[in-house]
């Protein structure tokens, strides 16, 4: 590790020395985001990050709250935060780019010992940054300090041991302080709002004292609304986590039947003029559904639940994300897949229901067991309610 705690130290210094001459944020009246109130838990944190060139918006209006945090963008955060500063060679990571917006910071994060790759070739560009890998990646970006406190939650033997330190420290330091409920929630997936919140009170522990509000939600969350799980197997394997799925939330399934069923000769990705392999090729193809969602204005959440075809999702769901007014809703992908990641599948949807807010996606085998969905759901931090 090459004098980080040095680094981190003078951009410390000189993050400080800006924040003196960015106005109280009392005196905000407007956080300058649609989507960030001045009353929110986070807006300040989301403000002090933009003030300070540490987190820009996903738009010149909008903070994007809710997204969760990808290893690429929290690589390029502290990349940026570090001062960008040149690396010895590009990154050696077989899933990041030559071209790449983060290829230098994951390049820099990687040699610097900050954000470790998954060992097999893989940064994991896309993947959601957890709740403990960010106390880890802050914790050796500061220089690794060990703590004599141990952190207590009611989830604490959940925290995987390459963490315990780093999460032993962030709190120690006042930058996690956990959920509402007393839980750390390490494996559940960090959204921005979370992220600003921790690096707010990383960069500023010097001159506050420690924060007595939660990481993640307000005292009194609102709750969500109805769920609908829908989905589209063509061989079942989306089909088996779907269910499991419909067990755990306790509400309802709707299967994405397509008009003109697909055979196992359409399904044949050796032949490159079978049906699948002809849609994924064209992206303005739309696969007829039979049937619809009749009463699609009672949900709020959806899991949408797809097959990866040559990276994708298959068309089908192109054609259903088309079909209705999502704006406002919450859509929760997920995947199955022999051995492909989520990969890009779920992002390139965004722009069939842009007014929608995306979470991020999560990648199943087919045969995945309920628990596995059951954790994965459980980590989301949404306040979901079963159906009546």
């Amino acid at each position: 590790m090459r004098n980080l705690k040095q680094v981190a130290a003078a951009f410390l210094a000189v993050v400080l020395t800006l924040a003196l001459s960015v106005p109280a944020f009392a005196a905000v009246e407007d956080t300058g985001f649609s989507d960030v109130a001045v009353n929110d838990w986070y807006a300040e944190a989301a403000v002090y990050c933009r003030d300070n060139g540490v987190m820009n918006g996903t738009s010149a209006t909008t903070f994007g709250p809710s997204t969760t945090m990808s290893r690429a963008m929290l690589a390029t955060v502290l990349y940026r935060a570090a001062g960008s500063p040149a690396v010895s060679g590009g990154a050696t990571f077989t899933d990041v780019p030559a071209g790449a917006y983060y290829a230098d910071a994951a390049a820099w994060a990687s040699e610097e010992g900050i954000v470790s790759g998954y060992g097999n070739g893989l940064f994991g560009s896309n993947d959601p940054v957890t709740r403990e890998q960010i106390a880890t990646i802050l914790w050796r970006y500061d220089g690794s300090e060990e703590v004599s406190t141990t952190a207590s939650f009611t989830d604490t033997s959940s925290i995987h041991s390459y963490a315990t330190a780093a999460v032993n420290w962030a709190v120690a330091n006042g930058i996690v302080t956990g959920m509402t409920d007393g839980r750390f929630a390490p494996t559940a997936s960090a959204t921005r709002a979370q992220v600003a919140v921790m690096l707010h009170r990383y960069l500023t522990r010097d001159t506050q004292e420690t924060p007595e509000q939660p990481d993640a939600t307000p005292e009194e969350p609102a709750e969500t609304g109805k769920v609908l799980v829908a989905y589209f197997s063509a061989t079942g394997n989306t089909e088996n986590i779907a269910q499991h799925l419909e067990t755990v939330l306790d509400t309802d399934l709707y299967e994405i039947v397509p008009q003109e069923p697909y055979t196992s000769a359409d399904l044949n990705y050796n032949n490159s003029s079978s049906r699948a392999e002809v849609e994924q090729r064209d992206p303005n193809v739309r696969p007829a559904i039979s049937g619809s969602v009749d009463n699609m204005e009672e949900y709020d959440v959806i899991f949408l639940g797809y097959p990866i075809w040559n990276g994708q999702a298959p068309r089908i769901i192109s054609t259903f994300l088309e079909s209705y007014d999502l704006s406002g809703k919450t859509i929760v992908p997920f995947c199955t897949s022999g051995s492909s990641g989520i990969g890009s599948s779920a992002t390139n949807l965004h722009s069939l229901a842009s007014e929608a807010d995306w979470l991020s996606g999560q990648r199943f085998s087919g045969s995945a067991s309920q628990s596995s969905v059951e954790s994965w759901v459980n980590g989301l931090g949404l306040d979901l309610q079963p159906i009546a």
